[in-house]
């Protein structure tokens, strides 16, 4: 099968298939960076949204589909008490992917401190990234007061959020925003 005819059966399949990349589009088909890891790992494709991925905690199996779609680092927000159910950072290297240890713990750590410092990180890292925590939700957290950095109303911060994995912290993002 020629070159073309390969992109054009995989972009297909992308659009058609319950997997990974489809899942990143909710009802409104705004773009969602949240991904189930479930899902990544069935479609063997996961695809970013402005060269971000969020998720919660992955397993081997997970980061080499975001290997091999050529994601070059993987950020982890989880605190270092926290399992991970493997060596990560081995994993991540021996997958040639750059990891990088962001712990966000307690509820201090959800702040423009910290979204500053991260927009900072992503910023000097070229290609795509997996940011995760256990579930995706300081990720969210995290991603919301970066776009509010970057000019989004709060309205606007916390829909991108919730795109990429804000849930149970939102209360906090709001008292945040009304901070600044």
């Amino acid at each position: 099968m020629s070159r073309s005819a390969c992109l054009f059966v995989l972009g297909v399949a992308l659009i058609f298939s319950r997997g990974a990349y489809a899942d990143n589009v909710d009802s409104k088909d705004s773009p969602r960076a949240h991904v189930d890891l479930e899902l990544v790992v069935e479609s063997g494709v996961v695809a970013p949204v402005d060269n971000i991925t969020s998720a919660g905690q992955p397993d081997e199996a997970a980061l080499k589909v975001f290997s091999d779609s050529g994601y070059v680092a993987v950020i982890d927000l989880r605190g270092p008490s926290e399992n991970r159910g493997l060596d990560e950072a081995n994993t991540v290297a021996t997958l040639d992917m750059q990891y990088i240890a962001f712990p966000v713990v307690g509820p201090d750590a959800i702040s423009f401190e910290n979204a500053q410092e991260l927009d900072t990180v992503l910023s000097e890292l070229d290609g795509p990234v997996l940011l995760h925590c256990g579930s995706g939700n300081r990720v969210g957290a995290l991603l919301a007061l970066r776009a509010s950095l970057a000019g989004a109303d709060d309205e606007q911060a916390l829909e991108y959020g919730r795109s990429t994995g804000l849930t149970g912290l939102e209360p906090l993002v709001k008292e945040r925003l009304s901070e600044q």
